[in-house]
């Protein structure tokens, strides 16, 4: 029995975890904004407004602006020059994205988070990206 137990205790460092170098913790990398599911075109967009007549008032400018002609002409609520908004042909649209995640190869295209925000994708700072498109967010033009 003594046998056994003293080639136990000369096995067993060879078993041992190595001892690992301490290394700095690594940088965190932004992770891209997660999307859930995959909608990239206005037929699978919830919240688009039924038979809306080009160019007549509207009420909303920040969720759910989106909305669809008799004649099937997609259209969105905007403000322009801080008028009454009214609803105006919509420049293409890609579904639903997260508002921050990169959208390179669609600037001045439009966009909806997976909460009805209003999203468009600018090109600023060397990046492109999804943001808010409603008039509130924007900078204010210089008139």
């Amino acid at each position: 029995m003594r046998g056994v137990v003293a080639a136990a205790v000369a096995v067993a460092p060879m078993f041992s975890a190595p001892i690992a170098a301490a290394e700095p913790p690594a940088e965190p990398v932004p992770a891209e904004p997660a999307m859930l599911f995959d909608c990239n075109d206005p037929s699978c967009t919830p919240g688009i407004a039924p038979n809306i007549v080009l160019g007549s008032y509207c009420n909303n400018t920040t969720h759910y602006v989106f909305g669809v002609t008799s004649w099937g002409r997609l259209v969105f609520c905007g403000s322009p020059r801080r008028y009454e908004p009214r609803w105006f042909r919509a420049t293409e649209m890609h579904g639903i994205k997260a508002e921050g995640a990169t959208c390179s190869g669609y600037e001045s295209d439009m966009a909806q988070s997976p909460d009805g925000l209003f999203l468009t994708c600018i090109a600023k700072n060397g990046a492109t990206r999804w943001v808010r498109g409603d008039a509130s967010a924007s900078d204010p033009i210089p008139r």
